[in-house]
């Protein structure tokens, strides 16, 4: 019911086609991080997008919540059952749908994407849509990830950076330099978000 008073505007990069409020989504791959889950869960609900959710205790409890605003969830993580999620994940974009990672995983460190929607994108073909949510007003958590609770009625900028393509026959030896660049691509939608409130980039 919170989710329903934010109002959502978006903002990108140019030559960037941002994925619309509502818009059913193709076979990509979306990458933000863990801090803005809750925005983002509000934000794409109706896309029929599928999430790498982590094995743990807590991951089974943020499945079923998700499948309450109609997502699916394959689990696994950097830290457990990596191998099982990018395999379920592969299946999700072989059927047409959109894959979603928290980039930095579900431990951190913060703002450090790790290598999975790479190696997935090289597996697929899939390009990897870079973004992030940032609330003009709301509580901060002494997480981590400096999880994020929208207040009601805030706004909420959505920011889109270049899309990071993988080639299919990049060699192991190159995953690093896509790596690097997904995450560039992440902190710039950050910085950009944190800018357009004019908040102190931290």
């Amino acid at each position: 019911m919170v989710g329903l008073t934010w109002r959502f505007e978006v903002i990108a990069e140019a030559g960037v086609t941002p994925v619309a409020f509502g818009e059913k989504a193709g076979p990509e791959i979306y990458c933000f991080w863990h801090q803005c889950v809750l925005p983002c869960t509000v934000y794409f609900r109706r896309s029929g997008a599928v999430i790498l959710v982590s094995r743990s205790f807590d991951g089974e409890l943020v499945t079923r919540v998700l499948r309450l605003f109609g997502f699916d969830a394959v689990r696994g993580s950097s830290s457990r059952g990596a191998r099982e999620g990018l395999l379920g994940l592969k299946r999700v974009i072989e059927n047409g749908k959109t894959a979603i990672f928290t980039a930095d995983g579900p431990r951190g460190p913060i703002y450090q994407t790790k290598m999975g929607s790479v190696k997935l994108a090289q597996a697929t073909g899939a390009p990897i849509g870079a973004f992030h949510l940032e609330p003009k007003h709301a509580w901060t958590l002494n997480s981590w990830d400096h999880f994020l609770i929208p207040m009601p009625f805030t706004r909420i900028v959505v920011s889109w950076a270049q899309w990071t393509h993988v080639p299919h026959d990049l060699p192991a030896s190159g995953f690093e330099a896509k790596r690097q660049e997904l995450n560039a691509a992440i902190e710039r939608a950050r910085v950009r978000a944190l800018e357009h409130f004019g908040k102190t980039v931290r």
